[in-house]
């Protein structure tokens, strides 16, 4: 019985949500990442990515690459949305999913188990439509044997398509590639492949078993000798939940002052603990990672001997790993991370004992009146207006900020400029497009395809109700002679 594997992924998912959301950027280059002088690219749009612009490529970069192209920070709510709205169509269709990221999975349908290639591919398609109409956004879809031609194949099927490996074609597919393209084949492996004169999976391919081991270990050399050959029959594997929870951030500039260090892990672990209770877990570990500004990395761990959702506890001792783990030099990288997670939490042993009161501030530190904060507006930001609606900025500074009222709904929107502080402009959570429901999918067996006009219709079950027949055609209308219009007219019309 042949078996058939999917890899679906989304087209450049990060700044295709950002162009389904905002209709003025469609068309047009869009990086999604760190905005900073020391930022990173998320995501790149096709338009992006045809100047050469990557993800994980600093955004300076891609931005001298792309000049013309828009950069937004990224917005996870959103992406979250549609990433649930994704996998939802997707589990419909095949109910054990193996998920990569927030964009990306492999599936093995049931209804594919003896199915041929053209089968896959009509599959395919009716998926990448439900995909698209619930979501607004395009999938590409690989199918093969196993995940590593799937994954493959995925690739070849971008942007926007289908690509499926038939039974049996898997070398003709793999043969040609570099080595590192295969799953598992990093930049040492790879070293060491080319260094015996192994460049290509077919070079790989006609080794011997035991001089695969012997360049890259039995361990590893085995499952990729395999993957080689075309033979990858590893199951799909649903992923548990993580292991830990973490945050980190990339300062513009390095950080010299402890202060400035202390309140930075305070804001990381403040945004782990977030994730930490969303996931109903606590954590009895601790770690904090440092890196210097010449790019040495410290780390420092704690754990407790009870597993404890207190964010003053757990933010306490992230400060203190910080500041045992500090450089000499400035600090460019901070990370703090909360493992150890379990969803047994230790009792508080005298849980009616008042807690120690704070030492207070000296009258003279105090002001007299607390000054409001002033709202700074940065390109990207989700904002509302009681007239307007929803909008996103497209630029601030010197006192003004210009704002694009638009949505998914609207199609593109007029650009307005306020003042800064215009109290009506408010920030506002992201507005993802309203959600069509997915259909209702068959468990078992391919769909079957739809009777050609004039075939005879298909018998019924007992008391199942009576298709509707096919609408009667309306006999063609008698076409209007064309009128010429009269001279005066036309030249008045000129």
């Amino acid at each position: 019985m042949p078996r058939w594997v999917l890899h679906l992924d989304l087209d450049s998912f990060f700044a295709s949500a950002e162009q389904l959301t905002r209709p003025t950027l469609r068309g047009r280059p869009v990086l999604v990442g760190g905005l900073g002088p020391r930022g990173i690219v998320a995501g790149a749009s096709g338009e992006a990515k045809g100047h050469g612009a990557r993800s994980a490529m600093p955004m300076g970069q891609a931005r001298r690459l792309s000049p013309h192209a828009v950069a937004l920070p990224p917005r996870t709510a959103l992406y979250r949305v549609l990433s649930d709205r994704f996998f939802g169509v997707v589990r419909a269709w095949a109910p054990v999913l193996e998920q990569i990221a927030y964009d990306e999975t492999f599936a093995e349908p049931e209804a594919l188990a003896d199915a041929d290639a053209d089968d896959v591919a009509a599959f395919a398609e009716r998926l990448r439509a439900e995909v698209r109409e619930v979501t607004g956004l395009a999938v590409s879809v690989g199918a093969g044997s196993g995940k590593q031609v799937a994954k493959i194949a995925s690739g070849r099927a971008k942007p926007d398509g289908v690509h499926v490996v038939p039974q049996g074609g898997e070398r003709a597919l793999l043969d040609p590639l570099p080595v590192r393209a295969l799953w598992g084949i990093g930049p040492v492996a790879e070293q060491t492949l080319h260094r015996a004169g192994v460049e290509t999976v077919a070079a790989l391919a006609a080794l011997e078993p035991g001089e695969v081991t012997a360049l890259l270990g039995a361990a590893v050399g085995t499952g990729l000798h395999r993957l080689a050959r075309g033979i990858d029959d590893r199951a799909l594997v649903e992923r548990g939940e993580a292991k830990q929870v973490s945050a980190e951030t990339t300062f513009d500039e390095d950080l010299s002052d402890l202060g400035a260090v202390r309140t930075a892990v305070a804001e990381l672990a403040e945004g782990a603990h977030r994730r930490l209770v969303s996931s109903h877990r606590a954590a009895r570990t601790v770690s904090v990672k440092i890196r210097s500004a010449s790019f040495g990395t410290t780390s420092r761990a704690e754990t407790h001997a009870d597993a404890t959702t207190d964010l003053a506890t757990l933010t306490d001792t992230a400060q203190r790993l910080a500041v045992a783990a500090l450089p000499d030099a400035g600090v460019r990288l901070v990370g703090v991370s909360f493992s150890g997670l379990t969803t047994a939490v230790q009792e508080a042993l005298f849980p009616g004992a008042p807690a120690a009161p704070a030492a207070p501030a000296p009258v003279a530190d105090l002001p007299e009146t607390e000054p409001e904060p002033r709202r700074e507006w940065r390109t990207g930001d989700d904002v509302a207006h009681p007239e307007h609606g929803h909008g996103w900025v497209q630029g601030a500074g010197h006192g003004r900020v210009t704002v694009r009222f638009e949505t998914a709904s609207t199609g593109p929107g007029r650009a307005i400029t306020f003042r800064a502080d215009d109290p009506a402009l408010t920030g506002a959570a992201a507005h993802p497009p309203p959600a069509a429901p997915p259909h209702p999918r068959p468990r078992a067996g391919p769909p079957a395809p739809r009777p050609r006009r004039g075939s005879p219709a298909r018998p019924r079950a007992a008391g199942a109700a009576a298709a509707p027949g096919p609408a009667r055609r309306r006999p063609p209308r008698p076409r209007a002679r064309r009128r010429t219009a009269p001279a005066a007219t036309a030249s008045r019309r000129r």
